[in-house]
């Protein structure tokens, strides 16, 4: 969709309505129409001439407020092409344990998961250090693509303890999502994580609809109850829609 702008305005560059600096009235008209719903993602926006035209003001004034909002990743630029609306930032808790189906639905969009493996396998080594486990000892495995709004999210890579979670193989994970289920049966003593960016191998890229080797950011995280290890997780999530927050105290 190409956005051709409406209507004229004219602005004296050299005053501003309630105090407000011209360069911001341009940065709030721009950010209105995308609220409005009016721009939506991938929309063509206005030249910057364009802008100077519908605005009255100079280059250097629609090009500080453009420029902006692409440093805030509003906008996008694309060389040779212009400036479009940008992706969305997906947000994902990072402190809280919280379930990503939750999430999704407190920004009042739907969320939706496609299951992709459910099986009880063998321990590898190296995971069983993680569980404090035998090598071979019995773990639960999924994976699950989450969606919001029908746009793949994350990709919930996890190992469980049977310990902590008997019947996790008997769940329907199309209608609960595999941290709701462990908060209810093995209540959360603690938690640790890390972060990386990295490259999604073939399959990863696959499940979210990616390029291979397209950045993710990768959420690991290990989470106890009862003095065990309850689960492994790892969650892959598209660089280009996703912003990880949290808080503390």
């Amino acid at each position: 969709m190409i956005i051709i702008a409406l209507g004229e305005s004219s602005l004296d560059e050299h005053s501003a309505q309630a105090g407000t600096p011209i360069f911001q009235r341009i940065k709030d008209y721009l950010l209105g129409e995308i609220a409005s719903g009016r721009w939506t993602e991938g929309d063509l926006v206005p030249s910057e001439q364009a802008l100077v035209r519908q605005f009255g003001v100079s280059r250097m004034t629609v090009n500080r407020a453009v420029r902006e909002l692409t440093a805030e990743q509003v906008l996008t630029r694309r060389q040779g092409s212009g400036t479009y609306v940008a992706p969305r930032k997906y947000q994902a808790t990072l402190v809280e344990i919280r379930s990503i189906a939750d999430e999704v639905r407190a920004r009042g969009h739907r969320h939706g998961s496609r299951l992709r493996l459910l099986e009880e396998a063998l321990a590898p080594e190296a995971l069983a250090l993680q569980f404090a486990l035998s090598p071979g000892a019995p773990l639960f495995h999924s994976v699950i693509v989450h969606f919001e709004n029908d746009v793949p999210i994350q990709l919930e890579d996890r190992w469980v303890n049977p310990a902590c979670a008997p019947d996790y193989l008997q769940q329907d994970f199309g209608s609960i999502t595999p941290n709701e289920h462990l908060m209810a049966v093995a209540p959360l003593q603690g938690a640790t994580y890390s972060i990386e960016a990295l490259g999604a191998p073939r399959d990863v890229a696959d499940m979210l609809g990616l390029d291979a080797r397209a950045a993710c950011l990768v959420l690991n995280r290990t989470t106890s109850s009862q003095g065990r290890v309850a689960s492994v997780v790892r969650m892959w999530h598209p660089g280009h829609l996703i912003q990880l927050t949290g808080s503390v105290g």
